[in-house]
C-alpha cells in the first residue's frame, strides 16, 4: 500500500447554486422577430435587435453601423463604462421598464453574484471597421407596458432619443420558451 492509498477519499464539493438572475441553459427562448432603429445619421446607425426572452429575462443585441471604417478604438464605444466625466465617444445605452426602473451601461455591475436587482450585463461582442454587435442579458422580464430604449452618442451627432418597445412582446415571448429538461 502506498503513502497516498491511505487517504479517505472526500466526496466532491457541491455544486454553487445558479443565481437566479442568469438564463437557464436547458431553455430555447423565445423570439422577438423585429429589428428596431433607435437612431440614424447620415453616418451612423444604432439598432436592437435579436431579442430573445426566457423565463426570467431576455437577451439582446445592439447594432452599431458606420458609414466609414473606424480606424481606431475598435467597438470600445459599446462597453460599460463607470468613470466620469463620459467622453463623446461613448454610446450612452439604456432601457427604462413601465415601472419606473431604470438600467444603463453606465451602472456599475454588481460584485455579488447573489446581489438583489435589475440588471443590464453586456455578454460577448463583435466587430470589425464599421459594423459592431454587443449582446447583452436582462434580467428580469419587464412589467407589462412600455419599456424606453434610451440611447445618445454626441461624437456621433445623436442627441438623447428614446424609442418605446412593448414589454408585453417580450413578456408573450418568454410564454414560447420551451423549456427542455
Amino acid at each position: 500500500m502506498g503513502f497516498f492509498d491511505q487517504r479517505p477519499a472526500q466526496p466532491p464539493p457541491p455544486e454553487p447554486a445558479r443565481p437566479a438572475w442568469l438564463p437557464d441553459e436547458a431553455v430555447l427562448p423565445g423570439a422577438v422577430p423585429e429589428t428596431t432603429v433607435l437612431a440614424r445619421t447620415d453616418d451612423v446607425v444604432v439598432a436592437l435587435g435579436d431579442l430573445h426572452a426566457y423565463p426570467n429575462g431576455f437577451a439582446f443585441t445592439l447594432t452599431v453601423v458606420l458609414r466609414e471604417p473606424q480606424r481606431e478604438g475598435g467597438g470600445r464605444f459599446l462597453r460599460h463604462f463607470h468613470a466620469r466625466p463620459l467622453p463623446a465617444d461613448f454610446l450612452r445605452f439604456g432601457l427604462r421598464f413601465a415601472d419606473g426602473t431604470v438600467l444603463t451601461n453606465l451602472d456599475p455591475r454588481p460584485a455579488d453574484p447573489d446581489e438583489e436587482g435589475p440588471r443590464l450585463l453586456p455578454q460577448g461582442g463583435s466587430g470589425g471597421q464599421r459594423r459592431h454587435e454587443q449582446r447583452y442579458w436582462v434580467w428580469p422580464l419587464p412589467p407589462s407596458g412600455p419599456v424606453d430604449v434610451v440611447c445618445e452618442w454626441p461624437a456621433r451627432g445623436i442627441p438623447e432619443t428614446t424609442v418605446a418597445l412593448d414589454g408585453d412582446v417580450v413578456r408573450e415571448a418568454a410564454g414560447r420558451a420551451v423549456t427542455l429538461f
